[in-house]
């Protein structure tokens, strides 16, 4: 029996011909990353193994969910890792100025490529699948220990094969289409899976979109969300990173649980509802229904504060005013793409529309600061998750939509189509 891309990945690097589903193995890991949050909970477990870092070239620390930071305790856990990465010369360490979102900057910076092994105490390290790599997120014992050991053990996960085909429309995005998809199959339809994105759809893909969509993996319960390697990608790679890296294709014989088609030309704008990411409705049901006044809008985060997300907000934005009841935060999820919306004229659309510009952070994705909520107030958000309390008061609402959508949203004070918008040239 054949091996999918993860299985393939994985048995590389625990030096085995062949695993498969349920096997348990250990592996040895290419890139290990924590945050301001998760790192310096780790840093007591490492010292009881070891005084150093196993690689000091392959452990990541990178300060964005509380920075810049909001109150003591925040500043107190980014002294920690930053003495720390200094300490032991640690390569990859992005201090808050030159930084961003984690699961933006690695793959802008270069630090993880195709065929690698990644794991992130964060549970959206599923991003770097886009790239054709297996990365998940882990708990901290587990990242204290690939710290210290460069490997780890790991249960060998099922796969479910998704087969994209068509073309999706105007103002369809990766976004829409994960969203769609976690809605098919639910919030545990992937759980400890891997989600492997297959078919002749994918060239209709952006890069941007593809980091969107593995980023939300671990929303559906999927162990990791895995694409493969096509001339997108390899452009990608060689435009970022001066690792040499392997290049993984699933076999034709390889066993998958369950095998889902998607014509990507069929989704249309999706939104998440509250409480959940798989609670999807289309643009066209929310129309039919009674208007949901919203009072804020989230633009950014690791799922949509990329260049591409900045372009399409901006977009719709132009030419247009922020409702008087919406207040807008609109956050770069890095800074080369902070100053990449300067050059191209984006910061002024936005500031113009009515929006506030923050500097690259989670912030308010996962209630940090910078747009946490009151009771009652609604939020449309293109970020990940919509739980109870994410993004402040446990009585506050979220929507998961695309940057078109908020966007929209924002001009029109309630959730919004952005085919409706009129469009400023």
């Amino acid at each position: 029996m054949g091996m999918t891309m993860t299985q393939k990945i994985l048995a590389a690097h625990a030096g085995m011909d062949h695993v498969e589903a349920g096997q348990l193995i250990e592996a040895k890991l290419d890139v290990v990353m924590a945050n301001d949050i998760t790192g310096p909970m780790a840093l007591p477990i490492l010292k009881q193994m070891s005084d150093t870092v196993f690689d000091k070239n392959k452990v990541v620390f990178v300060p964005d969910h509380f920075t810049p930071n909001k109150d003591i305790k925040s500043a107190e856990n980014s002294k920690a890792i930053r003495e720390f990465a200094k300490a032991q010369g640690l390569h990859w360490y992005f201090e808050q100025g030159k930084s961003g979102v984690e699961h933006a900057i690695l793959p802008e910076a270069g630090v993880v490529a195709a065929g690698e092994l990644i794991i992130g105490a964060d549970s959206h390290t599923c991003t770097y699948g886009a790239l054709g790599a297996f990365s998940t997120g882990v708990g901290t014992t587990d990242i204290a220990t690939g710290m210290a050991m460069g490997e780890l053990w790991f249960k060998v996960p099922a796969a479910i094969k998704f087969v994209l085909t068509g073309k999706p429309g105007k103002y369809v995005s990766g976004k829409d289409i994960i969203i769609h998809i976690i809605g098919k199959i639910g919030v545990d339809g992937a759980l400890y899976k891997s989600m492997e994105f297959t078919g002749d759809g994918i060239v209709n893909l952006s890069m941007d979109d593809r980091f969107t969509m593995a980023n939300m993996a671990i929303e559906a319960g999927a162990k990791n969300g895995i694409f493969p390697v096509d001339d997108k990608t390899i452009q990608y790679l060689n435009e970022h990173t001066k690792k040499e890296y392997t290049v993984y294709e699933a076999d034709e014989d390889a066993e998958y649980e369950q095998v889902i088609e998607i014509d990507l030309a069929e989704v249309r704008p999706t939104v998440a509802f509250p409480h959940l990411p798989g609670n999807a409705k289309t643009i066209d049901e929310i129309e039919a229904m009674e208007p949901i006044k919203i009072d804020q809008v989230v633009i950014g985060s690791c799922t949509n504060g990329r260049m591409e997300d900045m372009r399409k907000a901006a977009t719709i934005l132009k030419g247009h005013k922020v409702h008087e009841d919406v207040r807008v935060m609109v956050i770069p999820a890095t800074q080369k793409i902070y100053k990449q919306c300067i050059h191209e004229g984006l910061m002024d659309i936005f500031v113009d529309a009515g929006c506030a510009v923050n500097t690259p952070s989670c912030g308010p994705c996962m209630g940090g600061h910078m747009g946490v909520m009151a009771a009652g107030e609604k939020c449309v958000s293109t970020t990940n998750r919509n739980f109870v309390g994410r993004m402040g008061h446990v009585d506050s609402l979220i929507y998961l939509a695309s940057p078109e959508v908020a966007a929209a949203s924002a001009i029109a004070g309630c959730i919004a189509n952005p085919e409706k918008v009129e469009v400023v040239e």
